[in-house]
């Protein structure tokens, strides 16, 4: 078990810890949330008080476990406790169609965790040069016509290669998907 919130500071193994898987899975969990509400400016409300809460309640969690499940859940009940709160407002869901949407966001969650992770290590199987020509294509601000000049290479020839690349990472991520289902 984890230390308790209320004498944990920043700096203290505790503190760090919450952080540090908070910030991991924070997109995931906003994804989350915002499958059950409406409107941006109440995913920010309610991530703000998920937060707060498993703060609150990290000393109960298990560091042995699955962080990302513990806070999906917390946020459920986060989402719930707004929606309710928010009951006077005639665009309110009914919560067994909330509690739907959640079931389903959460498997949708840990598909999409599962494909990350697959995707990072079919990346790490193919050769570095490829990697490499991966990671440039695809990173923030990038023109690929920049960048076939830089390599020597007509656009239409990236591209392709590109293309192959893709196909070759997709067929990788299914056959580990399948070999993770199967385990």
């Amino acid at each position: 078990m984890t230390t308790a919130p209320e004498t944990s500071r920043p700096g203290d193994a505790s503190y760090e810890l919450f952080v540090s898987l908070l910030t991991r899975h924070e997109p995931a969990l906003r994804r989350f949330v915002r499958t059950l509400l409406p409107a941006w400016g109440d995913v920010d409300e309610v991530m703000q008080r998920t937060a707060l809460a498993a703060w609150r309640k990290f000393a109960q969690f298990d560091p042995a476990t699955d962080f990302l499940k513990w806070a999906l859940v917390v946020a459920r009940f986060e989402a719930l406790a707004f929606r309710r709160a928010m009951g006077r407002d005639r665009l309110v869901l009914s919560e067994e169609l909330l509690d739907l949407l959640a079931h389903e966001a959460e498997a949708e969650t840990e598909l999409a965790a599962l494909e990350e992770r697959a995707l990072e290590g079919c990346l790490q199987k193919l050769p570095a040069e490829r990697r490499e020509l991966v990671m440039q294509a695809y990173a923030d601000g990038t023109d690929q016509r920049d960048l076939a000049a830089a390599l020597g290479k007509s656009s239409a020839a990236l591209y392709m290669l590109l293309a192959r690349i893709r196909r070759d990472l997709a067929q990788c991520i299914e056959r580990a998907l399948k070999q993770e289902a199967l385990t």
